[in-house]
């Protein structure tokens, strides 16, 4: 059992929680009960579970390396305010190429709840992928991942330049829809594509213009009481629903 913060391996753990050394070591930190049980049902890689000394090793990690510390070493690594004793080190998935019926690209996406929410949302919805563009917060953020609730192991995320990848999707007969509050349609009253992909802008500026330009329709959801607008993956929702029923 590991008893001190100074430990050469507690100190690398914790350095986890930075985004540089998430991409150097092409590994990151989840951490309770739920986001392991997802993790280790899916076909992600598992690397190590780390478990305090008043926490259990599920059965289906048995396995696996295990890490035994203190309370104490574990508050040092923990995110969250109430530890439940047990975080997993997790290995990057390798991108695919995203594709099927209907897939998201995020603009940048910036608040790591959105982004967990949207994906979460789109797992639950069925969508078929998520594309990140530039200036998107890192996939790997904690509370993103805590966010998604463990849909970050259901579904295909990638990174792309989204220009690029929009005239990827329209030549494989994908319908291009960009989010705007501004010479858009209502999105009721246009018929369902065969295949849409979807752009969901940033917070503050929504789709940037250059994307706008590439999309075949510019969709929009009305607001019916004196919102301005509404929460970016609340967005995603309604019109994630509406596409996949």
């Amino acid at each position: 059992m590991i008893t001190s913060v100074k430990n050469e391996k507690i100190k690398a753990l914790k350095k986890l929680q930075q985004r540089k050394y998430r991409k150097q070591t092409n590994t990151f930190l989840i951490e309770g009960t739920h986001l392991i049980e997802e993790v280790l049902a899916s076909d992600w890689t598992t690397k190590e579970i780390i478990v305090s000394e008043e926490a259990s090793v599920p059965e289906s990690a048995a396995n696996l390396p295990v890490t035994e510390v203190t309370r104490q070493v574990f508050k040092e690594l923990s995110f969250t305010a109430s530890p439940q004793g047990i975080m997993a080190v997790i290995e990057m998935k390798k991108e695919n190429v995203v594709n099927g019926g209907v897939v998201v690209l995020l603009d940048a996406i910036q608040d790591p709840g959105n982004l967990g929410t949207i994906i979460r949302t789109a797992d639950a919805a069925g969508a078929d992928g998520i594309v990140l563009g530039d200036g998107c917060v890192d996939l790997y953020n904690d509370k993103v991942i805590r966010a998604t609730q463990g849909s970050i192991f259901h579904l295909p995320i990638s990174h792309a330049d989204l220009e690029e990848e929009a005239a990827r999707l329209k030549e494989a007969n994908f319908t291009v829809w960009a989010t705007a509050l501004e010479k858009a349609e209502n999105y009721k009253k246009l018929p369902i594509p065969q295949k849409t992909a979807i752009v969901f802008g940033n917070e503050g500026a929504g789709v940037k213009e250059s994307l706008l330009e590439k999309a075949d329709e510019r969709v929009t959801i009305p607001i019916l009481g004196k919102a301005e607008s509404l929460n970016v993956s609340i967005a995603a929702g309604v019109l994630l629903y509406y596409l996949k029923n």
